[in-house]
């Protein structure tokens, strides 16, 4: 089996990458099968640069705070504040800023753009909304800057209320942050009347946004204009996440997680507007199919990030997978030769591009067995969507100094 699948194998490189697609695309999606671990992100890393050197890329958006992401794009473009700064205040996840791959992702940008004219600068992006496992933000900082910015545009007259009235009904942000709100509807401020109001202000001040375009770009810019459409999304999504962590009903977590995936396809939506990007999260996010978690005994499912975004932009979203063999000291040993990861450990090389629509064609009807992992930090890829990937970076060993 190994010599039969090995055509469908190359060297790990952007030109190898590339030929898999039939055109380069608008949003070219790198999934991981576990965070954290420097080894597929230093693959990442070579990878999106040779993409951005090779093919034209200029966006680089990552699996983070959306808000927190100006951050580093202003560090980049414009070498706003420090690298220690950004990285201790850009990110979200935790993964993310104590890493020495991500670091070097942030300190390339920077000396990419270093003498670039803005046309040609890289920009970087989070695309995650503001939310933890263990809280959503107040929608405060969204809802303040927008406000902010059409309150320094536009007539007062036509602003629906003063910011007096945001900071009332805001209150205090630690009752929207409570992380017990996760587990306890009654705990969320997502209903109250307070948020209700909030939810009509927000839609209101998003549409005056929305009519007032033409001045607003004149006399600001196109780049304050689109900072000012994520500010209207995020407080939006927020606001209609907060009321979801209160809803009692049995679709409370089926909308909690579509949500996220939907707020995390707009902010990829809006990216691509701007140009080729490149992006990078779990694999389970950029799938095309439904993602699926068991969730008090019931399978919980939702449409994904990948699913929604190429509804919409059909062979202008591609995705690559990523597969590992091993984390030897996470508990993930030599993968068990009936499994998909199995058969590419096989193979010689330590790292390689796997073309999944010849490998799955390859396999034929009888697919491999579903790999198991002993850590619930990895997932596994479902060998019965192979082919739903334009490509697969297999990882033979991740190890850890």
């Amino acid at each position: 089996m190994v010599t039969d699948i090995k055509d469908t194998t190359h060297a790990v490189d952007a030109a190898a990458v590339m030929r898999l697609l039939p055109a380069r695309p608008r949003l070219l999606a790198l999934g991981e099968p576990t965070h954290g671990e420097d080894t597929l992100l230093e693959v990442r890393n070579e990878l999106f640069r040779q993409l951005v050197e090779q093919e034209g890329y200029r966006t680089i958006a990552i699996e983070s705070d959306c808000l927190l992401g100006l951050i580093v794009d202003d560090y980049v473009t414009s070498g706003t504040g420090t690298l220690d700064e950004v990285m201790e205040r850009g990110f979200s996840h935790t993964w993310f800023n104590a890493s020495a791959p991500n670091r070097e992702l942030v300190r390339w940008m920077r000396a990419y753009n270093d003498g670039r004219p803005a046309s040609e600068r890289l920009r970087f992006a989070g695309f995650d909304g503001q939310l933890e496992i263990t809280h959503a933000a107040s929608p405060r900082q969204a809802l303040t800057a927008l406000h902010g910015y059409l309150a320094a545009q536009v007539d007062a007259d036509l602003l629906p209320c003063a910011p007096e009235t945001l900071d009332r009904l805001l209150g205090d942000d630690d009752r929207w942050t409570d992380p017990d709100a996760m587990t306890d509807p009654a705990k969320s401020m997502g209903r109250s009347a307070e948020a209700r109001e909030l939810r009509l202000l927000a839609d209101e001040l998003v549409a005056l946004l929305d009519e007032q375009t033409p001045h607003l770009i004149a006399e600001t810019s196109r780049e304050g204009w689109d900072r000012a459409r994520l500010y209207g999304r995020t407080a939006t999504g927020l606001l209609r996440y907060h009321f979801w962590m209160a809803d009692t009903s049995p679709a409370r977590m089926t909308r909690l997680a579509g949500l996220r995936a939907r707020m995390m396809a707009d902010n990829l939506l809006a990216v691509a507007e701007r140009g080729p990007a490149l992006v990078h999260a779990h694999n389970s996010h950029f799938q095309r199919e439904k993602s699926t978690m068991p969730w008090n005994g019931k399978p919980l499912e939702w449409w994904s990030t990948g699913a929604l975004v190429s509804a919409r932009h059909g062979e202008e979203y591609a995705f690559v997978a990523t597969a590992l063999g091993t984390i030897r000291h996470q508990g993930v040993d030599t993968p068990p030769p009936d499994t998909l990861e199995g058969l590419l450990y096989e193979l010689p090389e330590d790292r390689c591009v796997v073309d999944a629509r010849r490998l799955a064609a390859a396999l034929g009807d009888t697919r491999p067995a579903p790999r198991v992992s002993p850590w619930f930090g990895y997932a596994p890829l479902d060998p019965a969507h192979l082919a739903d990937s334009d490509g697969l970076v297999f990882v033979k060993d991740v190890t850890r100094d």
